[in-house]
């Protein structure tokens, strides 16, 4: 592989997780399920776990963008990526990002709930576009009002 198209894949996966987080930010299911293959699995288990939150392994396109959609529903939220970290292993990819994710209740924005996420994505090439196959995501700190999360 030439050093221009590793470039190239590892600004495309980079921009996978920015079509993930613009989807969830934008109310964008379509934008959100572009981000995914159909079987994906998506945990947000050790994140959730952190804020004292049970939250299920999500695992298909269809049921992934779903459950976000409904949970964050009475939320605007902001997904900003930082520090991606990429790796390709042929039509594979491997991405560490920092995602801080900012929550805040339609009905209520003096309130808050802010959280700095590590993402550990798995990524595959389908066809041009690369997918993700499986997030995980963890929690770095957070700050603000955790109840904030239980309108979801």
């Amino acid at each position: 592989m030439s050093s221009a198209q590793q470039t190239a894949d590892k600004i495309a996966v980079v921009e996978t997780l920015y079509r993930f987080a613009a989807g969830i930010d934008l109310r964008d299911k379509a934008l959100l399920a572009s981000s995914f293959t159909q079987n994906a699995v998506s945990d947000f288990r050790p994140a959730a776990a952190k804020a004292g939150i049970e939250y299920p392994v999500i695992e298909g396109r269809e049921t992934i963008v779903a459950a976000l959609s409904t949970s964050l529903k009475s939320l605007d939220t902001t997904h900003s990526v930082s520090n991606p970290r990429v790796t390709i292993d042929g039509d594979k990819a491997h991405l560490d990002a920092l995602v801080e994710a900012q929550h805040v209740p339609r009905d209520d924005p003096s309130r808050h709930y802010l959280m700095k996420n590590r993402y550990s994505v798995e990524l595959v090439r389908e066809g041009d576009v690369w997918v993700i196959s499986r997030n995980t995501v963890d929690n770095i700190w957070r700050d603000g009002d955790v109840a904030v999360l239980s309108v979801v």
